[in-house]
């Protein structure tokens, strides 16, 4: 039985799941939802024998279930190879009583890459299924993390263009390197004058814009995108959560149904999302802990109800995060809507006209699985610090904001039940922010000998991420207006 998806916000239409990567979003604006979440079918012993790539094929294909054994295992193939430095594609470390599953082992040193390692050769195959004569344009914001992944992704891969637009101050001196250093013919890099929530709405914009749709087809192009918003991102995510749980099971760390904890630091809500449908298909996870930084309208969501992204906007070190829209929450409040396209559609459209909208005493009790707290700038310096001198082990600062919520959580509820962090970027990627929490003396040195000195106290190799940019030409330069988007865009297609 073929597995469908539908929009967030109508029941009009199913499409199949290549179409839904294919199209990024719905064409009401909404996001694409399985019409039900699959049950894992492969028992967890045998899938703690399993390579990653193994365990991705018995994920991925219950929920693509119009591509063939032979093209889902090529795309998983072309994916998970030697841009990863690590053999097991995504290690666990334990360290101050946790699990840390590393997720940055891949091109640019981010768990983007897990899910943008895949999403190019599922589009193009996506596209081939479906007969698409267009040339796919992938038009996305990032805040820091997917821009890199997805551009390194889709670089010169053929019948693909990428745009990615990024606010011009809010990301770290290293993102900003690796994006405007990016080679290939097919890639376009913008910085804009605004924070990424503008980035992420111009972006939506054009998306939904009609007219737009009509010239791009007119002259051989159609948009797709490789934000989390894309369902090929989405499932991807989900492979690591069932990987860590049957490498914990392999190392004899947990029994066979022991329930575990995960947390999870998260703006878009995309990779916690992940871990809520690994939770529904059947993996025995307990709590979901939600670590926001400062800008916590998730935290205040979880805690109140109330969804309110009228505050202001924090530039943190933890600039991944730094985000006040999350869009993927979409997704999870339409499954507690009961899976009522009105109802979410009702709510999103409060959040696009008011800038918040309150969820039922009804939907509020079935957030049960979740946890929300938040760590402060203050308090995310302290953990990098305190986890590295006690157990010499270097996180950077997103990793450090899920294991500060983590040792909250602990410290509320005193519950001892054995728990996964998602370590969601190499410490290299932010070593101004990370070096000078371990001791303030550091910041006088240049971002360059920063890396080298973190190797040296970490005793980790520098990433080929970060060598590749050291004397890197700077290929990228161009900055507009949020409202210049859209012109940019038709500029850099010769529209």
């Amino acid at each position: 039985m073929d597995l469908l998806y539908k929009s967030t916000r109508s029941e009009k239409e199913t499409v199949t799941a290549s179409q839904a990567i294919l199209k990024g979003l719905a064409d009401d604006g909404g996001l694409f939802v399985p019409t039900s979440i699959p049950k894992l079918e492969t028992n967890m012993s045998d899938l703690s024998e399993m390579t990653y790539q193994q365990v991705a094929y018995e994920v991925m294909r219950l929920f693509f279930t119009d591509f063939t054994e032979e093209e889902l295992k090529s795309c998983i193939d072309k994916a998970y190879d030697a841009k990863f430095d690590t053999e097991e594609i995504a290690p666990i470390v334990k360290a101050d009583g946790a699990y840390f599953l590393e997720l940055f082992h891949g091109a640019t040193i981010a768990f983007k890459d897990m899910a943008l390692s895949i999403l190019p050769h599922l589009l193009t195959t996506s596209a081939k299924k479906n007969q698409v004569k267009n040339e796919i344009i992938i038009l996305t914001a990032t805040s820091g993390d997917t821009g890199k992944a997805a551009l390194a992704g889709f670089a010169d891969v053929p019948g693909t263009k990428i745009i990615v637009f990024y606010p011009k101050d809010g990301v770290s001196p290293i993102q900003e390197k690796q994006m405007v250093t990016q080679k290939g013919d097919n890639t376009f890099v913008v910085g804009i004058n605004g924070n990424f929530d503008d980035a992420q709405t111009g972006v939506k914009t054009m998306f939904g814009d009609k007219e737009l749709e009509k010239e791009m087809e007119k002259a051989g192009y159609q948009f797709s995108s490789a934000n989390s918003i894309n369902i090929g991102r989405l499932i991807p995510q989900v492979v690591y959560y069932v990987y860590a749980y049957s490498r914990l099971l392999a190392n004899e760390e947990i029994c066979d149904g022991e329930k575990i904890n995960v947390v999870v630091p998260t703006g878009n809500f995309g990779n916690i999302l992940a871990a809520y449908y690994a939770k529904n298909m059947g993996l025995p996870i307990e709590k979901l802990i939600c670590a926001s930084n400062d800008n916590k309208v998730l935290y205040d969501f979880f805690a109140t109800g109330e969804y309110n992204r009228n505050r202001e906007f924090i530039l943190t070190s933890s600039p991944s995060m730094d985000i006040l829209i999350s869009s993927n929450l979409e997704r999870l409040i339409y499954k507690i809507a009961g899976s009522d396209s009105v109802k979410n559609q009702e709510l999103m459209s409060s959040l696009s006209k008011t800038g918040n909208y309150e969820i039922t005493a009804e939907m509020k009790a079935q957030l049960a699985d979740f946890y929300g707290n938040y760590a402060t700038e203050e308090e995310t310096a302290q953990v990098i610090s305190k986890i590295y001198e006690d157990t010499n082990y270097v996180i950077d600062t997103h990793t450090a904001v899920a294991a500060g919520v983590y040792m909250k959580y602990k410290m509320q509820t005193k519950d001892k039940t054995k728990s996964l962090v998602a370590s969601t970027a190499s410490p290299y990627k932010f070593t101004r922010s990370v070096m000078c929490a371990i001791d303030p003396e550091y910041d006088s040195m240049s971002d360059f000998e920063l890396v080298d000195e973190l190797s040296k106290i970490s005793g980790v190799e520098v990433p080929q991420a970060i060598e590749d940019i050291r004397s890197a030409q700077i290929l990228h330069d161009t900055v507009c207006e949020v409202n210049e988007m859209q012109s940019v865009v038709k500029k850099f297609l010769n529209m």
